[in-house]
């Protein structure tokens, strides 16, 4: 590793620590919210879809928290991304400083949180009486999985908010859209069998199959889909790149 790179790498885990640190500053409670948070949820979202829609699905409550986790991953990730380079405006004026290592740190903040979340939920499976499978150790593949989604959604959109405030509104209500198209609270096979390709195609709703596969002994996605994921998120990897790299070069008179 040469100098540059050494001092780059640098940079981008000092960022990020203080990315994660920023984040708990003056709250009470600190990183319990982030447990409190998806907890709050599943209960909710439990006494809606179980008891008033009444469904019947096993494991239901840690079936469902597998679910917000994963998407709260997403969700908390795009959305402090996509505003990583307006909320941090002398790290972009800054020329000697590549501009992509601060999204890159915010994502890293997002992913060590999350991980800290999984790593509460393995008791909370116990307590439910849910067996730690031999695919869990999996579940770091997808994690890195999902940063990399989360990553090429945030310098595609980080890029296109500070061109265009109002990309962030934007992404809220896509968020929230998301929310029910995504399968959290219910099971996908309640998506009529023509609209289950499309339906697919949205890389949550993989993701969130991937990690209820590995824990709750659910069948593991064919190779055919893991391909599918793969390609949708080199695709939006590749297209946020692009644009970013486009755009770096006029950032500091967007700010």
């Amino acid at each position: 590793m040469n100098k540059d790179l050494r001092q780059q790498f640098q940079i981008l885990i000092t960022l990020a620590e203080k990315d994660f640190k920023v984040r708990y500053r003056n709250s009470v409670l600190g990183f319990l919210w982030s447990l409190l948070n998806p907890l709050a949820y599943m209960l909710i979202i439990a006494l809606v879809f179980s008891l008033m829609l009444r469904l019947t699905v096993p494991n239901y409550a840690p079936w469902l928290l597998m679910g917000i986790l994963i998407w709260r991953f997403f969700q908390v990730g795009t959305s402090q991304g996509i505003l990583s380079l307006v909320t941090q405006p002398s790290l972009v004026t800054k020329i000697n400083l590549p501009r992509m290592l601060i999204v890159i740190s915010n994502n890293l903040a997002n992913l060590m949180g999350t991980a800290l979340e999984f790593v509460v939920l393995l008791p909370l499976l116990l307590f439910f009486g849910v067996p730690l499978t031999p695919y869990a150790i999996l579940l770091p593949l997808v994690l890195i999985c999902e940063f990399v989604l989360v990553l090429a959604l945030s310098l595609l959109l980080s890029a296109l908010n500070l061109r265009y405030r109002d990309f962030d509104q934007l992404w809220d209500i896509a968020l929230q859209l998301g929310f029910f198209l995504s399968p959290i609270a219910y099971d996908s096979s309640l998506i009529p069998v023509r609209f289950q390709f499309v339906y697919s195609l949205n890389p949550v709703t993989r993701m969130i199959g991937l990690a209820r596969g590995v824990f709750l002994l659910q069948p593991l996605p064919k190779l055919s889909d893991l391909i599918i994921l793969l390609s949708v998120i080199g695709v939006f990897l590749v297209l946020g790149v692009t644009v970013f790299l486009r755009l770096e070069k006029r950032f500091p008179e967007m700010i």
